[in-house]
């Protein structure tokens, strides 16, 4: 995996009524800004982050879906990378449309778990936190999705953090009496 890649993926599962494609890498709003036509005029390159979008993704002039676009820029995103997510209509051929769209443009499907990875090396999370996120998915009961998100928000992390704190301590009082002794 190149981290300089832009990568795109469906965020959400298929035959809903809504679906988001995510978009995630350097070059993540002009690939974008490409196939969006803003109702506004606007190039998302030249709105302001955080905010939402309304417009068309285009094919050769061809319509191909009304969409809303939100727009994050680095490093406040959750990769840590400019980002945008483009909510369209949940039919698969929507979906596979657009996605088609963006790689000819020059993004390439997100392998699994890449951007919990491109989290985690943006210094996003720490290990123990990327590991959650997977969790957090797979979680079917209230108990075991506390219990994740708790871990994602850091609170595994913090204990252990606290743990070494104390540790690092015990070895400085160790030290400590070992030098005076003598």
């Amino acid at each position: 995996m190149n981290q300089g890649e832009t990568i795109c993926a469906i965020a959400t599962a298929t035959g809903g009524a809504l679906g988001i494609i995510r978009v995630s890498g350097i070059h993540a709003i002009d690939y974008t800004d490409h196939i969006f036509t803003s109702a506004s005029g606007k190039k998302l390159a030249d709105c302001k982050p955080y905010t939402l979008h309304f417009g068309r993704i285009m094919d050769a002039g061809e319509v191909i879906d009304e969409v809303l676009v939100s727009l994050c820029r680095a490093p406040h995103s959750y990769t840590g990378e400019d980002t945008t997510e483009i909510t369209c209509h949940g039919s698969s051929f929507i979906l596979q449309r657009v996605l088609q769209l963006l790689i000819s443009t020059g993004c390439r499907m997100a392998q699994p778990g890449e951007y919990t990875q491109r989290a985690f090396l943006n210094g996003k999370m720490d290990l123990s936190q990327a590991e959650a996120v997977a969790d957090l998915i797979a979680s079917t009961s209230a108990s075991t999705n506390r219990l994740a998100m708790n871990q994602m928000r850091g609170g595994f992390s913090k204990q252990l953090k606290d743990l070494r704190d104390k540790l690092l301590q015990f070895t400085s009082l160790i030290e400590l009496e070992l030098d005076f002794s003598e």
